[in-house]
């Protein structure tokens, strides 16, 4: 009986060297993985090699691609090897319905569905497609749509006292946030919507194609509603910051004027809206698709067929985890209640004086790791 079960595993044991040779033996080609996760727990998409007690989604991931076959195993300690390159530095929390990663990978049979046998059912490989062998999905993306799901309550004017659950938006207060919203769009210097640049940066002008609310819906007996941003590219922290002081001002923190001030020279405080409603929904590559997308060699970077598939994904795992964690960890009432500290009407010299007497504190608070949407 000991003999039998011996040679079984050693059936097996040489059964899974088989598949492992095989796999050796594939070429390896260049291809684009559609990804949707949930970043609850996570210290955003970018992996840090030697930096373990941070996990992001791509140590999950780059685990996955390992133990399927898809790549050796130095390549996963040297992510070079492999050509890898995400689409977006999604941030500490931040989730995604539609990050895309390039990578040279063996193509092995049923890729997608080894793949995600090794992965955590909150992160899921949702498409594939081959690409050219130059295509690198951070330099050939030509714009990024974010979305941004808060409860509602977040408009309600500081002078009003609300019950959140209760809350619900009304349709004079959704019309003034669009009409905010919309004067993001075309291009602007955003030095005061991140951190580390200067308004002499070249790099701080952004082209924001669209920026608007959606209608309201209720879950859980609260309103929620969501934000889109469509844009060129995003830095650390621009999209939470955008959104931010659009609160500040239709809640009467601030004036309508800030908006124009800010894209100034002068430095603003601008307050950033918690992480936990950004989602990073669709990346575009239309220069891409005209010139490759018909060649008859390679399809075009769309994902209509996996449409369906990214909206179960997003109430199975992204909405539940956005709903759950507001009413559990208040996060929007609590950063809420943070704005009276912000001094909106500073001019930059004032400022200045503020952050040497505050420098030491916000020395101790410490920062949150990479860009959210980053380019």
């Amino acid at each position: 009986e000991e003999n039998g079960h011996q040679n079984k595993r050693l059936k097996g044991d040489a059964d899974e060297e088989d598949a492992e040779d095989q796999n050796k033996k594939l070429p390896k080609r260049k291809i684009v993985l559609l990804m949707a996760y949930s970043g609850k727990g996570y210290h955003g998409m970018q992996r840090n090699v030697g930096s373990s007690q941070f996990k992001t989604i791509e140590d999950d991931l780059v685990s996955a691609l390992v133990q399927s076959g898809c790549i050796p195993e130095n390549h996963g300690e040297d992510m070079k090897k492999m050509s890898f390159q995400r689409c977006a530095r999604t941030d500490k929390g931040v989730s995604a319905a539609g990050q895309i990663v390039s990578l040279k990978v063996r193509l092995i049979d049923d890729i997608l569905e080894k793949i995600n046998n090794h992965l955590p059912s909150h992160i899921r490989i949702l498409g594939l497609k081959r690409v050219t062998g130059g295509f690198n999905s951070k330099n050939k993306c030509d714009a990024r749509t974010y979305s941004y799901m808060l409860p509602t309550f977040a408009f309600a004017h500081k002078n009003h006292v609300v019950q959140e659950e209760l809350y619900r938006v009304d349709r004079e207060t959704l019309e003034r946030v669009n009409k905010l919203l919309a004067c993001y769009k075309g291009t602007h210097n955003f030095h005061n919507f991140t951190s580390q640049k200067g308004p002499k940066d070249p790099s701080a002008k952004r082209y924001i194609m669209e920026m608007y609310c959606g209608e309201p819906f209720v879950r859980e007996n609260m309103e929620f509603a969501v934000i889109k941003v469509k844009g060129q590219s995003f830095m650390m922290h621009q999209i939470r910051k955008m959104i931010g002081l659009v609160i500040a001002v239709v809640k009467g923190y601030a004036a309508e004027s800030i908006m124009e001030r800010s894209w100034g020279e002068e430095k603003v405080d601008v307050p950033k809206a918690p992480g936990l409603g950004l989602v990073l929904e669709k990346v575009h590559f239309e220069k891409y698709n005209r010139r490759f997308g018909n060649d008859g060699l390679h399809e075009p970077l769309e994902w209509t067929e996996e449409e369906e598939k990214i909206a179960v994904f997003k109430e199975q795992y992204i909405y539940p985890t956005i709903i759950n964690t507001e009413r559990e960890e208040k996060s929007m009432a609590n950063w809420l209640n943070t704005l009276p500290i912000h001094d909106f009407n500073s001019s930059a010299v004032e400022m200045q004086t503020n952050n040497k007497n505050s420098k030491k504190s916000s020395d101790l608070e410490g920062s949150d790791g990479c860009g959210d949407d980053s380019d």
